[in-house]
């Protein structure tokens, strides 16, 4: 059955089954795009947070970074369920981790508890884009459900605010619930069908991976212990590798050059977008004088804009080929960083978060395409939830970097 191409050399999409295609995208946007409001519903109320719980902002932001941080690693664990147990196993796996963490996280008195609510909330999302991404099979379908994450993702500081002062903050931090909407609808098209014949589940590679993503994910709250963790876990992956080469991670998809400029622009990228959606509004209250109020609005209609030039480039992407897609996007990402640098002007700043988001978006959309056209089709689901995480690897690593850069 023909689909619409991606973005490589060879127009190979990502894999999905005759059933799989037939998914309408919609259903797959109502999946995936709430991960990014739920991501990003906690920037506007650390305070009300902070308040309630007794703690203090600093120590209530750990809500954030362990969001990002299990949304990370568990993208990869997920994919490996997708290519062991099937993509229906997948989906109402996922669903279940995003029902119980929505309910630890509606109740919980405790910060710890509601970290593992959070946790668990990341988990299930982690599921709901990978199945997603699975099942969109060409950039065109992958641009939609990109630019919609980008739009949810761009209002969802807002909507926290607003259900915060309307509800509670834990209503906030439950938006994740709105992809159960889609589970059984998607289901309906899914099977149990694994994608190949498997052995035993790379544990090793499994646990190395997720501590390698911790400690890079903490080198800039706590450098010197995590670039040894890092180091030290990455030496470890690297033997383990080569003993077993198809493992957790494979290493048909290290060995690819596609897959590794896919996946590297993809993280540049999204770090960038995440440092300059935390520091944007900073920049803008320092040196051009708006309100928090303001700057919250005019920055949400930025995000929008560029997520909705991500369905205009996905469309048109498959024309432009693999390096001239990729080179287009890191010279806007580039453009982006420039002005956040340099510009004193409140419009500029927020032509530079709107670039920032467009690129990151487009960037998730069409070298997802690429990464997984790059390795053997068994693996592609490894090789997409591979990709996945180092997109979301910036969700974690750009509010950091923002906090150190700018809100110090």
């Amino acid at each position: 059955m023909s689909t619409t191409s991606g973005p490589t050399s060879t127009h190979t999409p990502a894999p999905a089954s005759t059933a799989s295609r037939s998914v309408p995208v919609l259903w797959l946007a109502l999946l995936a795009t709430p991960v990014a409001a739920a991501s990003n519903a906690a920037v506007l109320i650390l305070g009300d947070m902070s308040r309630s719980l007794g703690i203090t902002k600093a120590t209530a932001s750990w809500l954030v970074t362990a969001f990002a941080l299990a949304l990370a690693v568990a993208t990869p664990l997920i994919a490996a369920l997708l290519r062991r147990r099937g993509t229906r196993t997948a989906l109402w796996a996922g669903a279940a981790f995003v029902a119980v963490g929505t309910a630890v996280v509606a109740i919980s008195p405790w910060l710890p508890l509601t970290l593992l609510g959070r946790a668990a909330q990341a988990a299930g999302g982690a599921g709901m884009m990978a199945i997603a991404m699975n099942l969109a099979g060409t950039a065109r379908r992958m641009g939609v459900i990109s630019a919609g994450s980008g739009i949810l993702g761009a209002v969802g500081p807002l909507l926290g605010e607003r259900l915060t002062s309307a509800v509670s903050w834990r209503a906030a931090l439950s938006i994740l619930i709105v992809t159960l909407l889609a589970v059984p609808a998607v289901s309906r098209y899914t099977t149990n069908a694994p994608s190949a014949a498997e052995g035993r589940f790379d544990t090793r590679g499994a646990v190395l991976l997720a501590l390698l993503s911790s400690g890079l994910v903490l080198l800039p709250s706590n450098p010197l212990p995590a670039l040894a963790v890092a180091a030290a876990t990455a030496g470890l992956l690297t033997v383990h590798i080569r003993r077993r080469p198809d493992g957790y991670v494979p290493q048909a998809a290290l060995r690819s050059r596609v897959f590794r400029s896919s996946v590297l622009t993809a993280l540049v990228l999204s770090v960038l977008y995440f440092t300059l959606l935390f520091g944007i509004p900073q920049l803008i209250t320092d040196r051009a004088g708006w309100s928090t109020g303001s700057v919250a609005v005019g920055q949400m209609i930025a995000m929008i804009a560029g997520s909705v030039l991500t369905l205009a480039f996905a469309a048109v992407s498959a024309r432009l080929g693999q390096i001239k897609a990729r080179a287009l996007l890191l010279t806007v990402g580039a453009l982006a960083a420039a002005a956040a640098v340099f510009a004193h002007d409140a419009v500029v700043l927020f032509v530079a978060i709107g670039l920032a988001v467009f690129s990151a978006t487009s960037a998730n959309a069409t070298q997802s395409i690429a990464a997984a056209s790059a390795v053997p089709a068994p693996q592609r689901p490894t090789g997409i939830g591979l990709f996945q995480l180092a997109y979301l690897m910036g969700g974690a690593l750009g509010p950091a970097l923002a906090t150190i850069l700018v809100l110090r």
